[in-house]
């Protein structure tokens, strides 16, 4: 899935186009799932199995296939949020840093789970962002099938767009199923990518900061 891709799973509108919607500066992102048909979905989780040798006739196994459709309906599906920005009144000039939010999401090579943790860091603007939105924002973009690279550059992205800050930097760190259970089977071993946007990227004393705090420079 390219990032063009991607975008196009989501729409954003002005919090204002709401009903009920919260006062202020805000966007509602809500991600639009494309027709997720579970009926057909389960059916061919059956097919797959039973290509795989894996019969589903037993009790235990009866009902896996539905329960393999919700779980990856499950994944591919973000909750909704508005991201909910205030004005800079005190002219914050330091680093914001939420470290260690979880990241869960799919090989798209081989649609099996990577886990791990993002640490998201932006240098204010004219604008600050809910903290808890940081979160979100890994959820949503995380929600599809990815690659770490492309998601690591495209949340540093999405904030650097629609917050406008100084300077973003973004650290994922993963392990891969597709390396630790099958294959050449590094069990332990993980990834660690980033992206640094603006004063994060051009200046030193920053950008060192940004990766001491993360422990990414260790």
């Amino acid at each position: 899935m390219t990032e063009t891709s991607h975008r196009a799973t989501a729409r954003i509108r002005t919090a204002d186009q709401e009903e009920q919607a919260p006062a202020g500066p805000a966007l509602r992102v809500v991600h639009e799932p494309g027709g997720i048909d579970l009926d057909a979905a389960e059916r061919a989780a059956g097919q797959f199995l039973d290509a795989l040798g894996i019969s589903t006739a037993s009790e235990s196994l009866r009902r896996t296939p539905g329960r393999m459709a919700r779980a990856y309906a499950e994944q591919f599906s973000p909750h909704p949020f508005d991201l909910t920005t205030f004005p800079n009144d005190e002219g914050y000039d330091e680093l914001v840093l939420a470290r260690r939010i979880p990241v869960r999401t799919v090989c798209e090579h081989h649609m099996l789970p990577f886990v791990g943790v993002a640490h998201v860091c932006y240098l204010p603007g004219a604008r600050i962002v809910g903290l808890s939105k940081l979160a979100r924002i890994v959820e949503h973009i995380a929600c599809r099938p990815q690659v770490q690279e492309r998601l690591t550059k495209q949340v540093a992205d999405w904030l650097q767009t629609h917050l406008e800050p100084k300077g973003v930097g973004v650290v994922i760190e993963a392990e891969h199923t597709c390396m630790t259970l099958r294959g050449v089977q590094a069990t332990g071993s993980s990834t660690l990518t980033s992206t640094l946007l603006g004063l994060l990227r051009t200046d030193g004393r920053s950008r060192s900061e940004f990766l001491a705090l993360t422990g990414a420079n260790s």
